[in-house]
Formats: structure tokens, sequence, C-alpha cells
């Protein structure tokens, strides 16, 4: 179902400013009895390790029916995309951010998550081998962490978030800055340059990188993070509904 539908500026207007804020994002989800295998993820020659110290984080949430778009054929993938589970935003994790440009990664041997971790994590990040993935890569460079209290912590501050009406503004002519204040007028302390919006190659609503200072709060993002000029033209993929 294409979400291009068209609204005019005063409903664009209504749906940004007095938005149907939403709190939770797995809108329909079954943990299964039983957790799929996972496999080691370790550095490699494109992903090496690199310790080096952690200038600030980033909170990574992905707009699971742009995601199931692209991937749902997937290995790894019929737990969120299929299985009768419906998600709107989950957490694709947090990510130790350097001091500059560079970041911390694969900083120590990982042992494995363990499968009490990963189910109780399953309907926030839909898959095993990403929780095994984000905790390799990205939690393992977090001093004192092992992988329930990274994952807690990630938790935590997902389950803070809050959401605009997704719906509404898939319908209307969008930009990435229209959707960041959405985003940041439904959040409390959060504004829309503490996040960057990322899109697919055809303007498809992805991801969303909320910016953190050393003490998990809310902070504004340096410019090389990437992500949408404010101005891009977004559109948000609603999927069969």
């Amino acid at each position: 179902m294409i979400s291009r539908l068209t609204l005019g500026p005063v409903a664009l207007a209504m749906a940004i400013a007095v938005p149907s804020v939403v709190q939770a994002q797995a809108y329909q989800c079954s943990t299964p009895a039983s957790v799929e295998r996972v496999r080691p993820d370790l550095p490699s020659e494109s992903q090496p390790k690199r310790d080096i110290p952690i200038g600030s984080y980033t909170l990574a949430i992905t707009w699971a029916p742009q995601y199931c778009r692209d991937n749902g054929d997937r290995a790894g993938s019929a737990f969120q995309c299929g299985s009768g589970n419906r998600f709107g935003f989950t957490l694709h994790g947090l990510w130790p951010d350097g001091v500059d440009k560079d970041w911390p990664q694969y900083c120590r041997a990982a042992q494995f998550v363990p499968p009490t971790v990963i189910r109780a994590h399953l309907c926030t990040t839909p898959s095993a081998q990403l929780l095994q993935h984000e905790w390799a890569k990205h939690g393992t460079c977090m001093p004192g962490y092992r992988p329930a209290k990274y994952f807690n912590q990630s938790a935590g501050l997902y389950g803070k978030l809050r959401y605009p009406d997704m719906d509404a503004l898939s319908r209307a002519p969008l930009t990435a800055g229209r959707f960041a204040a959405a985003m940041a007028g439904v959040n409390p302390g959060l504004k829309a340059e503490m996040m960057r919006v990322t899109a697919s190659k055809q303007g498809w609503l992805d991801e969303v990188w909320i910016c953190l200072d050393r003490r998990f709060r809310y902070r504004r993002c340096p410019v090389h993070q990437g992500g949408l000029n404010p101005s891009a033209p977004l559109q948000i993929w609603r999927g069969s509904r």
C-alpha cells in the first residue's frame, strides 16, 4: 500500500502540531517459546576492532514497515516480518560514539547473549542475531556492561520515546525536518536538531538516530553524523495498513 496520499497544509499542520501520541511500538508481538541459535559476530577487515574513548551515544530506531518491505525475504527476518507480528519503530541499538568522527566498536571478545536475555528483548529488537551483533559491536565497548545491563539500558531509553501519528504523517507531503519536528513535539526535552533521519535511496523513512551525551541525555547532533537534510522530501511506508 503506497503511503503518499495528499493532505492539505492545514491538515498537515494539525498532524504535526497535535499528533496522536503512541508509546508502544510493538503493535502485535508474541515471543516464541525458543529463540534461534545465534552465530558469533566478529570484527573483520572492513569492520575492525577499534577501542577508543566514548564521547557520546546514539540511540538508533528503525521503521519496521520499511525494513520488512526491503528485507522481508532475508534469512532471520521471519519473526519481525511474519509470524503474525507487527511492529512500528523497533530498537536497532545503542551505539557508543567517539570524541571525534571515529567510534569504538568490537572492543573486546563478545560472549553469546544468553537466550533468556534475547527472549526478554525480542519484542523490542525483533532479531536474535541483531541482538548478538549489537552486543558484540557496541555493547562490548561500554565499560562494566554485560549483555543484560546493555540491553536493559538501551530498552529503557527506547521505552521512554513517544511517537507522532505515523499514519497521518504518511499521508501528507513531508520533509525530514517536519518529521523530526513531529518527533520532537511529543518527546519532552528532545529537539529536531537532536536527531538524524535516514531514508532509502528512494526517500522512504528508514531510521531515526537520536543523539545522547555520556549520561544518556538528549544532545545536539554533531554535524558529521549524517542523515537527511531537513529540507529533503520524506515518505513513510505504512505496509498493508
